[in-house]
């Protein structure tokens, strides 16, 4: 019976060896399922994230008017000018309520009013303009209460500046207004330096929609 006592003690320790070793095996196995956990979860909540940011974008997108939108602060401006964008470019055959007077842009007539440096002594209708406006032209509209040197002086202008039109316009509420697409400036006087800066930028400028459009054959009274 002696001689098999060391036999058992190796069996014992084998045992316990092997207990060890699935211990072993067993805490590396924990291990690796929390680190998976671990790293499942972070996963998780970064997609949590990035979904709720995207819903707060599309959410403050809606929120965003879809009709023509004012911008007064554009550093690229002429001082003083009121600017818009999302103006729509539809032909229509009805009158437009348009939010601005003079419009700025939008839906108009298929006829554009020639602007080939035309001056004209009664009211035009605004369809009519606001498609030369989308030619590249610079609409000059004044009111009773503009001087009679002032309202010359711009005449002149125009009549020198093919892409320009002018028009008398009642129900403004500035003596003087320049008008081209997405912008406009109010003016109380012809001899302000705005004026030719306003011509240089905007006759055939870059916020012209159909640049190299005709500004003749179009409607004339």
């Amino acid at each position: 019976m002696a001689a098999n006592k060391p036999d058992k003690q190796q069996a014992l320790a084998a045992r316990r060896t092997k207990i060890e070793e699935a211990r072993r095996q067993e805490r590396a196995r924990d291990r690796r399922n929390r680190l998976i956990a671990i790293v499942s979860s972070a996963v998780i909540v970064a997609a949590l994230v990035t979904g709720v940011a995207v819903l707060l974008a599309g959410a403050e997108d809606d929120d965003e008017p879809t009709g023509p939108r004012a911008n007064p602060t554009s550093s690229s401006d002429v001082p003083g000018e009121k600017t818009w964008s999302g103006l729509t470019q539809t032909h229509v055959e009805t009158d437009v309520d348009y939010p601005m007077d003079p419009p700025v842009g939008g839906d108009h007539s298929a006829v554009w009013m020639n602007c080939d440096a035309d001056v004209y002594e009664q009211e035009i209708p605004d369809e009519n303009a606001v498609h030369s406006l989308e030619h590249g032209a610079v609409w000059v509209t004044y009111n009773e209460a503009a001087a009679e040197a002032d309202i010359e002086t711009l005449a002149a202008r125009v009549s020198a500046t093919p892409y320009s039109l002018m028009s008398p316009n009642p129900e403004q509420e500035s003596p003087i207004v320049l008008t081209a697409w997405g912008h406009q400036l109010y003016l109380e006087s012809a001899s302000d330096e705005r004026v030719a800066t306003f011509f240089d930028r905007y006759v055939q400028g870059a916020q012209t929609p159909e640049p190299g459009a005709s500004c003749s054959g179009g409607r004339a009274e």
